[in-house]
């Protein structure tokens, strides 16, 4: 490690609404911490995902806990999802490097909770993303970040705070030279890789990145 350059820890968070394949979805890393927030237990044991902390309420799993895992049982009436309380336990103990696996479709307001709690680890400094069968996302708060091209997919920026400010995309079909995006228009709705990669940095604001495929 070079002197200054900062130690990734890292942490998978299983949700209780999952498209696409988890082990697919699951980073390949042998050190990575992974919690189950309340329904994740099912989608780990239907894939025999070990777990290293399990975080919920459990209205929406039922069924018994896998022996050996610890649990941190939260109240049902409180001021936050399960998967943002499992976000925070992950700052908290020095994980910087979190991907909530799931937590896109469903019900709408826990897909738009899931968008703010990410906006809210970005300012902390963490680098935080949600994935999905054919979606990426990833919010970036003041700072810069490279896509690798993927075939059949197109990719959107959108502004999580009021407005983003000093915002440039290089190498896509439709690319922004300092600009501001504001939370009221989505210019930056569908577009599309135009080399291998595509940079898209912001200097001030928080912006969501999202990837899909078509």
């Amino acid at each position: 490690m070079k002197n200054g350059e900062q130690i990734m820890k890292k942490c998978a968070i299983i949700t209780s609404y999952i498209e696409g394949n988890l082990k697919e979805l699951l980073p390949e890393h042998e050190n990575c911490f992974i919690i189950a927030a309340d329904g994740g237990v099912k989608h780990a044991a239907d894939y025999d995902i070990p777990l290293d902390l399990i975080i919920g309420d459990f209205d929406s799993y039922k069924g018994e806990l896998p022996t050996g895992v610890p649990v941190i049982k939260v109240p049902t009436e409180k001021d936050d999802t399960d998967s943002g309380i499992s976000v925070s336990y992950a700052i908290d103990n020095g994980f910087n490097d979190i991907i909530i696996i799931g937590g896109i479709g469903g019900r709408l307001d826990h897909t738009i909770a899931n968008l703010q709690i990410m906006g809210g680890a970005s300012l902390k400094g963490v680098n935080i993303e949600m994935r999905s069968k054919g979606n990426f996302v990833r919010a970036l708060n003041n700072g810069t970040i490279t896509l690798e091209s993927c075939s059949n997919c197109s990719f959107s920026i959108f502004s999580l705070t009021d407005c983003c400010e000093g915002v440039n995309i290089k190498n896509s079909r439709y690319d922004l030279k300092n600009h501001t995006l504001t939370a009221s228009f989505p210019l930056g709705c569908s577009n599309e890789f135009a080399a291998e990669s595509v940079e898209i940095s912001v200097e001030k604001g928080i912006l969501l990145i999202i990837v899909s495929s078509k």
